[in-house]
């Protein structure tokens, strides 16, 4: 009950006047639930015989592997994580990303190389060299 009001404040601008409230958080009531349903089923491990560690082996490093991006994109610049996560995670086009961020699309283009080569150093695990220059 708690999440389906949350989410019915959350999309309330959704809700159009005049139409039955009552039938529309019944229905996020039943999305929320499906949705329960389906993240629990995906949590769900299967027994494996002996001989099939193969499949437990690759879903750790999957893991590990989701970990070091985290990591990562963690260690970004807000700049440009913010445009790496819209142009790679919300599929923007770089357009799309400028309106949104309030910046040029170069703007968006080159942060999100620079973001690009900083992933790519991290996860390579090389260290990161500054592009800062002392000024006396």
């Amino acid at each position: 009950m708690q999440d389906t009001l949350e989410r019915a404040i959350n999309k309330y601008h959704l809700w159009r006047p005049g139409s039955d409230l009552r039938a529309w958080l019944f229905a996020i009531m039943h999305n929320v639930y499906v949705n329960q349903l389906r993240s629990r089923a995906a949590r769900r491990e299967t027994s494996l015989e002996d001989g099939d560690a193969l499949p437990q082996a690759r879903g750790e490093v999957d893991r590990l592997e989701i970990r070091d991006v985290q990591t990562a994109l963690a260690a970004l610049p807000a700049e440009q994580r913010e445009v790496v996560l819209l142009v790679a995670l919300e599929q923007m086009s770089y357009a799309q990303a400028g309106t949104a961020l309030g910046i040029p699309v170069g703007t968006v283009m080159s942060r999100l190389f620079r973001a690009r080569e900083r992933l790519r150093a991290h996860l390579d695990g090389a260290s990161q060299p500054s592009n800062l220059k002392l000024v006396r």
